[in-house]
């Protein structure tokens, strides 16, 4: 739970039951099956277009850097033009989220305190210009995300418009991060695993149940902290006490070998591949749909049109966080070499 003075401030997904339950109802009613179920699958024009935008810009260059020049790109744009970002404000909302997230991996043994500095003042920016499209959109539905909440008098009520900021600052962050993760560590796998590679290339139906495969194999997300036990309870003959603070070790699970066969091998042909890559339960990672599409098409168009990538470095480096997984950089050569 977060604190009383970050409340104010904070997304459901910090936040308990019944709370956390309506807050995220609200915002399901506008992202998600039952109520706008083609929202997703509505996008692909518009996520194929951007994918093979941002793979113009790329293709005849030797050198790649598939995290700079393609997988922090993507998820930003995405969420902009769901939410109704204007074009025009795109980049302040990119190098916001790019200061949040370099502040994330703030060291003060190492680096400057302008680091942490850049990314407070990123995160008070960021809600303030969130707040101040929410306002514009009262009275004014429109088909973005931030007029469809901002407009909403649905059954559990509407948001304020600090939860309406609050939720788009979550996509903004959690969706981003994780699926720039997810685009390179995807790109990654299949750059150790040519024959792989390949069959995508070969069959592009492939991607659904590699993109699952890679959610269990190297999902973007390791550790859940801050959580904790509601109750008494027993797990391998453990006791956890009730208000136990508890992290949950997702990519353990994922390679646990009494649940799956061979738990270390990348394997996209799996069978009843039930992964923790998005989490569980009731804060089960909303965003996953377009998380899943946006890898998809991203791997689907990066392998169909790169001329015989290959790794410059590996491992690559990665960032120093042990509950975000991802390359920092992914640097590829292309063509000839």
């Amino acid at each position: 739970m977060p604190s009383a003075e970050g409340r104010a401030t904070s997304s459901f997904i910090h936040m308990d039951p019944p709370e956390h339950d309506r807050l995220r109802r609200v915002a399901m009613r506008h992202f998600g099956p039952p109520h706008t179920p083609g929202l997703v699958t509505g996008l692909d024009g518009f996520l194929t277009a951007t994918v093979g935008s941002l793979i113009d810009d790329v293709a005849g260059m030797e050198r790649i850097d598939i995290v700079d020049d393609f997988a922090s790109l993507f998820p930003l744009t995405v969420t902009c033009h769901l939410l109704g970002v204007p074009r025009g404000d795109e980049p302040r909302f990119h190098l916001w989220v790019n200061d949040i997230m370099n502040s994330i991996d703030y060291d003060p043994q190492t680096d400057p305190k302008e680091k942490l500095d850049k990314g407070v003042q990123a995160r008070k920016d960021l809600l303030q210009a969130l707040g101040t499209l929410v306002e514009q959109r009262h009275n004014r539905p429109g088909d973005d995300l931030l007029a469809r909440l901002a407009n909403d008098d649905g059954p559990d009520g509407r948001m304020t418009d600090t939860e309406i900021a609050a939720t788009a600052k979550l996509l903004l962050i959690a969706g981003h991060e994780t699926t720039v993760n997810l685009i390179a560590n995807g790109m990654l796998t299949l750059l150790r695993h040519p024959h792989v590679l390949q069959r995508l290339r070969d069959e592009p139906d492939l991607v659904v149940p590699l993109v699952e495969e890679l959610l269990r194999y190297e999902p973007p997300v390791h550790i859940i902290p801050w959580r904790a036990a509601y109750s008494d309870i027993t797990v391998a003959d453990t006791l956890i006490p009730k208000g136990s603070q508890i992290m949950l070790m997702l990519a353990s699970g994922n390679r646990d070998p009494k649940r799956f066969h061979h738990p270390d091998r990348f394997d996209p042909d799996r069978r009843d591949n039930q992964h923790l890559g998005f989490g569980s339960g009731i804060h089960l990672c909303f965003g996953g749909p377009l998380a899943r599409r946006e890898t998809q098409i991203a791997l689907t168009e990066l392998v169909r049109r790169l001329d015989r990538p290959r790794l410059v470095t590996d491992p690559p480096p990665y960032r120093r966080s042990p509950v975000l997984r991802g390359p920092i950089h992914l640097d590829i050569e292309q063509g000839d070499g």
